[in-house]
């Protein structure tokens, strides 16, 4: 068995040179990043004007040290590596060699880096490791026809546009997904030789980053509709015939098309010039080439994006609890009370050692799940995946916890990072699916593996 830490040389060269540009470059440029963003109210907020320019510098910083686009598992076509001189999203402008990584790394090795990153809230972005970005440039690469890969994911994996992923309704439960009503419209030109339009239509809500400027393209889960007269004539235009899993459909739409109804706060926290929407569509025009993969294959696509995805989130949560705990010890042994160091009270030594044990199983239940992943396949990693997605989010929570207890006031203030870590990771719980959905996921599985236990002693 691979030990769950160990890695390469390259890639220990890889990760060192992470871990410095993190803590010497990203972490010292948070309050530069937080101050420049609050000289903007309003609407402001959410222009060219109010992204810190220390961004564009630390995305720089990042291509020139090899820290870019490194989730990345496989090798990027040869359509993105070539000079397009047709193209016109100006996603050329560092060069194209700087778009692939430095390394291919598998799931576990980049689960590694994902915890560095973790410790700052700006080295995602600098490294173009952010999501949603990540997961979209996923599906455009693994799904995507050429023309989308060109349009859409180049820009993307240069870091010059970014995108939404637009799922979560506010009318419905979303966690069940077949509960979702953005309909796709399916219209078939029967005089014009069969062409085929869509029109779209529908709202969602926490769709992270579909009010930053920077944001050009959203991928969208709809649900067929074939209910429009130019559909009756076949039967094979029936939501009835496809099944609750197969009327869905990712469609990708430009984000000019895309109504702005609000921008939605987190525990208060807007999040600008990122941030989470509320969007409207309205009878939108779309054509066979906005579909990705095709009608029906919208639940396919979106659970592609959740399982090395769910990685990524886990091991970024163990960075930031990382961080947290550091903080807490360097607390505990400066401050005092009733005539000792915080330290040297028992309930402050149970803090820190209940910190230490949750911290180390969350990482090690993550990186477990990735090497599972690296070798058996997402779809076989099932219940590690869903173990990793309600457990890591409560382990790391209680450990920034308690570093905001041993903190007092100051760890609930925006002096230090505690309580804007503890807001994102209790948001965790719910970004990708209820704890309780995915709790109720690994029973199934492990009830399957049961029976099948069963009946395998019930044979001999």
């Amino acid at each position: 068995m691979v030990l769950l830490e160990n890695v390469s040389p390259p890639v220990e060269a890889l990760k060192r040179t992470l871990e410095t540009f993190v803590h010497e470059r990203c972490q010292p440029a948070e309050l530069e990043y937080n101050q420049h963003v609050e000289k903007f109210v309003g609407a402001s907020r959410w222009t060219m004007e109010a992204v810190p320019p220390c961004m564009d510098r630390l995305k720089k910083e990042a291509r020139q040290l090899g820290l870019w686009n490194l989730f990345l598992p496989h090798p990027l076509p040869d359509a993105l590596l070539s000079n397009n001189n047709n193209n016109n999203n100006n996603d050329d402008r560092d060069g194209n060699a700087s778009i692939a990584p430095t390394l291919y790394l598998s799931n576990r090795e980049y689960g590694i880096l994902c915890e560095i990153m973790g410790r700052s809230f700006l080295a995602p972005e600098a490294c173009n490791c952010s999501a949603p970005d990540t997961g979209n440039m996923e599906v455009f690469l693994k799904h995507g026809t050429v023309e989308q890969q060109r349009m859409y994911a180049k820009p993307l994996l240069n870091g010059v546009i970014r995108s939404a992923f637009l799922m979560t309704e506010p009318d419905v439960a979303s966690s069940d997904a077949t509960n979702i009503e953005t309909k796709l419209t399916k219209i078939i030109n029967h005089k014009d030789n069969g062409s085929i339009s869509y029109i779209l239509n529908g709202k969602k809500w926490w769709s992270t980053g579909a009010m930053d400027p920077r944001c050009k393209v959203a991928l969208v889960l709809a649900k067929m509709d074939y209910s429009h007269p130019s559909c009756t004539k076949s039967s094979n235009h029936t939501n009835n015939s496809k099944g609750r899993h197969g009327i869905h459909t990712v469609v990708v739409v430009p984000m000019e098309k895309i109504k702005m109804v609000r921008a939605l706060t987190v525990f208060g926290h807007d999040d600008a010039p990122h941030g989470h929407a509320e969007v409207a569509m309205e009878n939108i025009i779309l054509d066979s080439s906005s579909l990705i993969l095709g009608e029906g294959r919208g639940f396919e696509i979106a659970q592609s994006r959740l399982g090395p995805g769910r990685i990524h989130h886990c091991m970024r949560a163990v960075g930031m609890a990382a961080r947290c705990y550091e903080l807490m010890l360097e607390r505990s042994m400066q401050r005092q009370t009733f005539g000792k160091l915080l330290y040297e009270h028992g309930g402050c030594q149970e803090m820190i050692a209940d910190s230490a044990s949750d911290l180390e199983a969350a990482r090690l239940l993550t990186l477990d799940c990735a090497a599972a992943i690296d070798e058996f396949g997402a779809h076989q990693a099932r219940d590690k995946i869903a173990s990793i997605k309600f457990a890591v989010p409560e382990l790391t929570s209680r450990v920034v916890d308690r570093a905001v207890q041993v903190f007092g006031g100051a760890g609930v203030s925006s002096d230090f990072p505690l309580a804007k870590i503890l807001v994102g990771l209790r948001t965790l719980r719910i970004a990708d699916g209820p704890d309780a959905v995915h709790k109720r996921t690994l029973a199934l599985l492990e009830i399957k593996k049961a029976k099948k236990m069963m009946a395998g002693k019930c044979r001999l």
